[in-house]
């Protein structure tokens, strides 16, 4: 493969593996000098026998189009991305500071309202928030905690500075692709693991037990449930893996319901049993048709009127989107020095307001150079790519930005980093993100590492797996491997 690497060019971005043409970032040493000994028939042997192992594992995902769901094969890239272990290091206390000022703030929102009165963030931002629930209001979860699970998305800059892209609260999906591409990469490429100290992610699904059963501290061994929406939904693959992996019951609403003591109970061919933490994978509006849409075939009749009682833990609780806003992420550093009086470890990509006057109207003179996203949309859709969009497209995120000021916000393109991947038959620099999973209840969890997608398509940076995006495994490796520590 030397042949391959030699003609591989990231310029002019930053690449998660190389430092320029020919020349491995330090952490990324032994696994490039590794890639370019295997043979092109060798690699694209493994390559080949990833694909299989896909197929045999029906690792699937479901794509929406006009033309009809179409179901495909998991996206997967051979060639991982990897972040030594000391940048991760300071990754992880920045996302674990991020999600305790996001709580705290869920937390605010439904109680005090301190933030909201002391000027923080306005209260309409709030209010307006497609995410609020007002059925939520006086409500504490346990450990005070509403997103127990979040998958925040972060992306490296040209200036190789690591920022927070957004912050996915309510059902955060991908954990299960990421475990996935860790179990094909050892299988397809077993030899470098032992080359490598590599954080393993495989404690994933227990960490995911012990977090849902601290929901419920009161009960030593307590029942707990994902409810997914059915095999119909894009990520039902993930849905029964999860529940198979860390030992959840699978369940779809029919099959539960609330007893008239407001306990809930799944149905079984020996009667009703009770079910004391749900992890659901349906949106609020879904859950409960007692409270939300009337019509939901989805959710359980009563389930909040359980919740609120304390007779079920719900995860991710209900009203926690009211943070999982692009308007209100805007104010997610005044959030974390009000509520945590500390300074932001994490940065956020810059943030334009459209609600904001002044800078609103910076956002429409450079509207060709931004990238301007609506507050609720999510998967890469509603979203205006000002250098990749036409002039026709640009007029009409003008016209939307002036008509509804308040739903947008802009940030600039980012120049998104890349790394080596294989595509159309040779190895090319494409665009990248990461999602890692951030588990809190009694404490808090975070995966070494993460689900790395990848545009597939040159030049694109729409990551999405639902847009066609793939995916790679991530390694976070031990400083050591770079420092002769460990040969």
């Amino acid at each position: 493969m030397n042949q391959e690497w030699s003609c591989y060019n990231p310029q002019p971005f930053h690449d998660e593996l190389m430092l320029a043409c020919q020349e491995s970032r330090p952490h990324s040493r032994k696994l490039v000098d590794y890639l370019k000994d295997l043979s092109r028939a060798e690699f694209c042997h493994r390559v080949a026998e990833s694909e299989r192992v896909i197929r045999e594992m029906g690792i699937t995902f479901t794509i929406y189009s006009d033309a009809g769901n179409i179901d495909r094969a998991w996206p997967f890239d051979l060639i991982p991305r990897a972040i030594s272990g000391s940048e991760w290091s300071r990754t992880e206390t920045g996302l674990k500071q991020r999600i305790r000022a996001l709580n705290s703030f869920i937390q605010d929102v439904y109680n005090e309202r301190r933030a909201i009165r002391d000027g923080i963030i306005p209260e309409d931002v709030v209010m307006q928030s497609k995410g609020y629930r007002e059925a939520c209001v006086g409500m504490t979860p346990p450990h005070g905690v509403w997103a127990n699970i979040c998958g925040s998305d972060l992306v490296r800059h040209s200036d190789g500075v690591m920022y927070v892209l957004e912050d996915n609260l309510r059902v955060p999906s991908g954990v299960a692709y990421m475990l996935e591409n860790r179990r094909i990469t050892k299988r397809v490429l077993p030899d470098i693991f032992n080359l490598l100290p590599i954080s393993p992610v495989s404690p994933y699904p227990e960490q995911l037990y012990t977090m849902l059963a601290s929901l419920r501290p009161d009960l030593e061994q307590p029942t707990i449930a994902l409810l997914t929406p059915g095999i119909y939904n894009s990520a039902y693959f993930e849905h029964a893996y999860l529940a198979q992996q860390a030992g959840l019951v699978l369940l779809e609403g029919a099959d539960l319901m609330v007893g008239k003591d407001n306990y809930v109970y799944m149905k079984t061919i020996q009667g009703p049993e009770r079910v004391d933490v749900i992890y659901r994978r349906i949106d609020d509006d879904f859950i409960d048709p007692e409270v939300f849409r009337k019509d939901s075939m989805l959710g359980i009749p009563g389930i909040m009127r359980a919740w609120r009682e304390g007779k079920v833990a719900i995860a991710n609780a209900p009203g926690c989107g009211v943070a999982d806003d692009k308007v209100i992420y805007a104010y997610v550093p005044d959030l974390i020095r009000y509520f945590l009086n500390e300074e932001p470890s994490l940065p956020n990509v810059p943030t334009w307001v459209c609600r904001k006057p002044e800078e609103r109207a910076y956002v429409l003179e450079h509207l060709p150079e931004l990238v301007v996203k609506p507050a609720n949309e999510s998967g890469g859709y509603g979203m205006l790519v000002g250098p990749h969009s036409s002039p026709e497209k640009v007029e009409e995120f003008r016209q939307l930005i002036q008509e509804n000021p308040n739903n947008y916000i802009a940030q600039p393109t980012l120049s998104l980093s890349v790394n080596p991947t294989w595509c159309d038959d040779k190895i090319a620099a494409r665009h990248l993100d990461l999602r890692p999973f951030i588990l809190s209840g009694k404490d808090i969890y975070v995966t070494p590492g993460g689900l790395t997608r990848v545009a597939m398509v040159e030049g694109s940076l729409v990551v999405n797996s639902s847009q066609g995006g793939g995916s790679k495994d991530t390694w976070i490796v031990d400083d050591q491997a770079w420092e002769g520590g460990v040969q």
